[in-house]
């Protein structure tokens, strides 16, 4: 139970959407310094935070008094950069009556991708938490592209909680949870306070319809939640506008909803093999090999694969799927696309013959594989 866990936690992610800390005309200042006051307060007894804050896009739509986020990719990128400034002032304003300090950290997903600029982002944000300095962290709107988008911060919410291998993940809305429909369309919705697993009944509970000044709805939290609880995070989702919504969890009152990790955590690695990396492709296995590597733990080996999809090179993160189209996991191919397509059906002792030359005898690993398809 919550409870329980946040007796041990010692570092938590929060996540700040658009709606919470956006108010008619400006930014909602009165929220952004409750929240900071909040933070402030878990700081001080021995809680790190790191803050993923929405809200530079709203900002500058205030600001420019426009209703609604552009459709054009660089004016996208102008509101962006408008209200970033505006949002991170609001920030650092409201820490320093608690005598904190802020750091603000953009993020695509080419940064979390590499692997070494991924380790570089944690060592840096050890650092600040070991400072006692607050990271604030947001994607980099400003120089967005479709190929390096982390898609919404939810996504990037779950990428830091697995970066940082925190305790916890608070993702802190406009609205009370997760409920069985959308509840500003049913008045008989009903509030979910505790998740179990995360199936597709689930997923159509979640309203996937975004607002206006944000990019994620529920349906987004949910993808969320798959990704830390898989790894033995807990996340929970409330109201954030609301008076001490972050404080009361500690207090001891649940509110939201709770959706549950599973027993053992994930190793850091695997974690971002399966949920930070962009598959560059797709693997079609046979029923063995899906036996294999789902029930026994076995590497992916080239007489499972049926078929290729796209074109990658050696070391790239692929999807792997059922002939029914179903991906099952995640992982790092040991062979480019070409030769996956000349080996594929062969017994390891054909590779050499067949490729003129023999590095592994597995197309993927299973140290370097992650079965998703049960979170």
């Amino acid at each position: 139970m919550p409870k329980q866990r946040l007796i041990n936690a010692k570092r938590v992610v929060v996540k700040l959407g658009s709606n919470v800390i956006t108010a008619k005309n400006s930014l909602n200042l009165e929220v952004i310094e409750s929240i900071s006051d909040q933070i402030s307060s878990l700081m001080d007894n021995g809680i790190e935070v790191i803050l993923i804050s929405s809200g530079a896009m709203a900002a500058g739509l205030r600001k420019m008094k426009m209703e609604r986020r552009p459709d054009e990719i660089p004016k996208r990128q102008a509101i962006s950069a408008i209200g970033q400034s505006g949002l991170m002032n609001a920030y650092e304003k409201s820490f320093a009556q608690n005598d904190k300090k802020v750091a603000q950290i953009l993020l695509t997903s080419e940064d979390l991708n590499n692997r070494k600029r991924y380790l570089n982002a944690r060592n840096a944000l050890y650092t600040l938490i070991d400072w006692k300095v607050v990271p604030i962290i947001n994607e980099n709107d400003t120089i967005m592209i479709e190929e390096i988008k982390l898609g919404d911060n939810d996504n990037l919410a779950a990428m830091i909680t697995l970066l940082m291998d925190a305790d916890f993940l608070f993702i802190l809305t406009d609205i009370d949870g997760l409920y069985d429909k959308d509840p500003r369309l049913f008045s008989d919705a009903k509030l979910i306070p505790k998740v179990t697993t995360i199936k597709k009944e689930i997923e159509e509970f979640a309203s996937h319809i975004p607002g206006t000044l944000g990019t994620g709805g529920m349906l987004s939290k949910i993808q969320a939640a798959q990704k830390v609880t898989a790894a033995g995070i807990p996340m929970i989702v409330a109201r954030g506008n609301t008076k001490n919504a972050l404080l009361r969890f500690f207090d001891g009152e649940v509110h939201g909803s709770y959706f549950v990790p599973k027993e053992e955590k994930m190793p850091s690695r695997k974690c971002w093999i399966a949920y930070t990396l962009a598959p560059k492709g797709s693997l079609i296995i046979d029923d063995g090999a899906v036996r294999a590597v789902r029930e026994k733990g076995k590497s992916l080996l080239p007489i499972g694969v049926t078929a290729v999809e796209g074109n990658f090179e050696e070391g790239a993160a692929v999807s792997f799927k059922t002939s029914a189209n179903e991906i099952i996991g995640t992982g790092l191919v040991n062979y480019r696309s070409s030769d996956i397509n000349l080996i594929k059906g062969l017994k390891t002792f054909q590779i050499e013959g067949c490729l003129g030359g023999k590095h592994y005898d597995e197309i993927i690993h299973r140290n370097n594989l992650v079965i998703t398809d049960d979170c």
